[in-house]
């Protein structure tokens, strides 16, 4: 068996659940998938294994038995970039909302199904945090659309680009620049290093708004619907016909107005980001050079 090989790729898993049973059910899963899996059953617990261990993944609980499954959240995040997928038997909006505003990188609800969850898992590993070759996705985590996939990383802006049929130009001040650098209005963005700056500051973006951000420079003023982009951000690049709910197109929302914060921008009058009522959201024009 080659189990060891596939495990030293895929890394470290956490699951961060106080409940006995379906702590042990994710323990399986994960195990199943290829991670090297250890659990805590509280939240400070498991923030500690987070900084402690470095995971690739991470499922959290919400209701925890000391400090809830968001303050955990920030913890984390404080300390690794690992995908997290929030788990919780609530299925209030408001909860998804506040779970992707911590930094969540997916929120599902209990019960939840075991093949999904592989699934998303294997949707998250194919948007590697550099842009360079990462570990392709567990074969059996993979549903029988994922199993045509190619598991490498590829443009951003492939989805849009499939729904027209022709590759999007770049913005227009990415003229003269190295081919890998977006920029537009001040603002630049570096695949390559997956970092961003705004007039030559640094901005702190979580893996969907830069995916989001990367996808929106490089269509270059071509209107992205609301369903091109909840593909983006879960990395669904190819499959077109991935499902997409109402909860999944409030999160791209709550994305773009957390992108809109961080850039200062005015959606009333745009320097970046402009909604397309109905539609999706585009970049708005490039001011013109003094």
């Amino acid at each position: 068996m080659s189990r060891g090989a596939i495990v030293e790729e895929l890394g470290t898993a956490l699951v961060v659940e106080d409940d006995d049973d379906v702590r042990q059910l994710l323990q399986e899963v994960l195990a199943q998938a290829g991670f090297d899996v250890v659990a805590a059953s509280s939240g400070r617990e498991g923030a500690a294994l987070a900084r402690d261990r470095g995971p690739v993944v991470v499922t959290l609980d919400v209701n925890l038995p000391d400090i809830d499954g968001f303050e955990v959240l920030r913890r984390i995040r404080a300390t690794t970039d690992a995908y997290v997928v929030m788990l919780t038997a609530r299925a209030e909006e408001t909860d998804t909302l506040l779970a992707l505003q911590s930094g969540a990188d997916d929120y599902m609800t209990k019960p939840f199904r075991p093949r999904e969850l592989r699934a998303r898992l294997a949707a998250m590993l194919r948007r590697p945090r550099v842009a360079q070759p990462g570990p392709a996705a567990p074969a059996d985590a993979a549903t029988p659309a994922d199993a045509a996939t190619p598991a490498v990383p590829q443009p951003a802006a492939r989805p849009a680009a499939q729904a027209t049929g022709s590759a999007p130009p770049a913005p227009p001040e990415a003229a003269g620049r190295p081919p890998q650098l977006l920029a537009h209005n001040g603002l630049d963005l570096d695949p390559t290093t997956r970092t961003a700056s705004l007039e030559g500051e640094p901005l702190d973006l979580t893996r969907s708004e830069f995916e989001l951000l990367r996808a929106l420079l490089k269509a270059g003023g071509r209107v992205l619907t609301r369903a091109d982009l909840v593909r983006i951000a879960r990395g669904d690049r190819f499959r077109v016909d991935a499902y997409v709910s109402e909860a999944d197109e409030r999160a791209v929302e709550v994305h773009i107005g957390n992108l809109r914060r961080k850039l200062g921008d005015d959606p009333r009058a745009p320097r970046w980001l402009v909604t397309v009522r109905g539609v999706g959201y585009r970049l708005a024009r490039a001011r013109q050079q003094q």
